[in-house]
């Protein structure tokens, strides 16, 4: 258990929140939500005493044991693997030490005897004879290979250290679980083991996540950090989105009467609640869901871009053929073999267990490449809009954002470029910033206007939800689900994927698979599965 009292934290007049209290309780899984620089990480770190808050206090049960996923890969370089994750249990990992450095001494005295009779009490309290199995079948779960357990961490690539750290973090089984961001660089299958986990959890975490799957998987409440305040709800992110939404629309609507707002909010509460059954957590977060009273669900402060993608003209009948693309970098072979045409309403996401692959592929459809063999044809009525997974390039000028954008466009009058931009939430003199000091959200958010501003009938999409706020990857979610022209994308975020996609393809060194398919059904069905095995695996 976890209590705030009386919290706040400010960094020069800059108040990030104040005057929070709150409880976190066992059982429960707290997604942390809010725009970039809201506080998210900092809460985190207040709470597990990495930052100082200005006033207030943070306390645990007596006897508790807090775990902090850490996001120094470097500090156990010269440690095994094993060692690493057993070190997440600090009483425990300093039990061993102490019991290795008696059983070490020549001069093994009477004293030192009676010392590691009360550690080996100690130690078998905690379960520490099965301390070693239970690391490394944390390790396995995660995807690290038995036959790294004993490699030292320096020796290890920066995918396979976050996942370590991971199960340090989970070792143990701690009181207070505290995990930021922990989705990244996880590939699906391990991504839907750390779900299941953390859904059968029976003490108290608090995970800030980008990834609207995952935390709607695990969540059984949601903390909302917004504007300066910290609110706590029943139910996962999805239920506060549509709650909220519902709640502004009703706050627009002022002469509704009140005994209707009442009737449409109970009844959203019921249909969400049958909704909940088929969520992970499904007993704990309906029960939640159905107790709530109705004067608890307001509308949030946020404010969310307003992503549209209208196009000049319709496309034809054809869109894009493909016919035996391969492309190998730097000797590596990518993809080979690779065929498909492209229908009209055809929203595809492009997957490879190498991202490489489906960058290379969307870089050639987009003109921005060529490929090593084969050929692509796009339909004569085609206009594209691409959106790379790398922008730097695009921000190398000392040029500001209206003027930026203007380079984008037939019409570069001030007040047509301020409805794009002010629909990306840049506002006053805002657009007069240097695009070249722009954060990585803000840039993206730039990308996005010029290609609005393009009116194309396709989209090529490479990785869209990279460096956005959870209210930008809804806005942009919702925008494509409604979009009328064809989409190829990539992306990691399972929830976009699966709303927005109706096709998926996947590339190997070894040739494809074409599914009409959403992407549960993809990475559930095991013939599927099995056939890329085999297509990955093919020497």
């Amino acid at each position: 258990m976890i209590t705030v009292s009386n919290l706040e934290v400010q960094f020069g007049k800059r108040v990030l929140f104040k005057d929070v209290n709150l409880k976190f309780t066992p059982g429960n899984c707290y997604g942390v939500i809010g725009a970039n620089g809201a506080g998210k990480s900092t809460f985190l770190k207040v709470l597990s005493g990495d930052v100082d808050p200005t006033r207030g206090s943070v306390s645990f049960g007596p006897g508790e044991r807090l775990s902090v996923l850490s996001q120094d890969h470097f500090k156990h370089d010269e440690c095994t693997v094993l060692d690493t994750v057993l070190m997440g249990h600090t009483v425990l990992w300093d039990i061993i030490q102490q019991k290795n450095e008696l059983y070490s001494k020549e001069d093994f005295s009477e004293a030192d005897g009676l010392k590691v009779g009360d550690l080996e009490e100690q130690f078998s309290e905690m379960d520490g004879w099965n301390a070693e199995s239970d690391a490394a079948n944390l390790l396995s779960g995660l995807g690290i290979k038995e036959d790294l357990h004993y490699t030292l961490m320096k020796d290890l690539n920066a995918k396979e250290k976050v996942r370590v750290l991971l199960a340090q973090a989970l070792f143990g089984k701690p009181d207070n679980l505290l995990l930021d961001e922990p989705t990244n660089d996880l590939d699906v299958k391990t991504i839907m083991w750390l779900e299941n986990y953390l859904a059968n959890y029976e003490n108290t975490v608090l995970v800030v996540s980008h990834d609207r799957h995952f935390i709607d998987s695990i969540s059984t409440h949601t903390l909302d950090i917004d504007y300066s305040d910290i609110n706590l709800f029943a139910g996962n992110y999805s239920f506060w989105y549509a709650s909220s939404q519902l709640a502004s629309r009703q706050q627009a609507q002022q002469n509704k009467k009140l005994e209707e707002k009442k009737k449409e909010l109970q009844e959203f509460i019921q249909r969400f609640s049958a909704n909940v059954a088929k969520s992970k957590q499904t007993t704990s977060r309906k029960k939640m869901i159905e107790k709530l009273n109705i004067e608890e669900i307001k509308p949030s402060m946020r404010k969310y871009p307003g992503i549209i993608f209208s196009m000049e003209r319709e496309p034809g009948t054809r869109i894009l053929a493909v016919d035996s693309l391969s492309k190998t970098i730097n000797g590596e072979k990518l993809f080979s073999n690779i065929s498909f045409t492209i229908e009209k309403g055809d929203k595809v996401c492009f997957l490879s267990r190498e991202p490489r692959a489906v960058t290379a592929l969307l870089e050639i459809l987009a003109g921005q490449d060529s490929s090593d063999s084969g050929m692509i044809e796009w339909g004569i009525t085609i206009k594209k809009a691409y959106l790379p997974v790398n922008n730097t390039e695009y921000f190398n000028t000392e040029l500001n954002i209206i003027d930026w954008l203007a380079q984008f466009s037939n019409d570069t009058s001030e007040l047509y470029l301020r409805g794009y931009l002010g629909k990306m939430l840049f506002s006053g003199e805002e657009i007069y910033k240097k695009v070249s000091v722009l954060s990585g959200g803000e840039k993206m958010r730039c990308m996005i206007s010029r290609m609005m501003i393009e009116e194309a009938n396709t989209l090529v999409l490479d990785s869209p939800t990279n460096h956005l706020d959870l209210e930008s990857i809804q806005a942009f979610n919702n925008s494509l689900v409604g979009y009328k022209g064809n989409v190829l994308m990539s992306s990691h975020d399972h929830e976009f994927i699966n709303t927005v996609a109706n096709r998926i393809i996947e590339i190997t060194p070894n040739g494809m698979i074409d599914k009409y398919t959403d992407y549960d059904d993809y990475i559930t069905n095991e013939r599927i599965q099995e056939s890329l095995d085999k297509l990955y695996n093919k020497k």
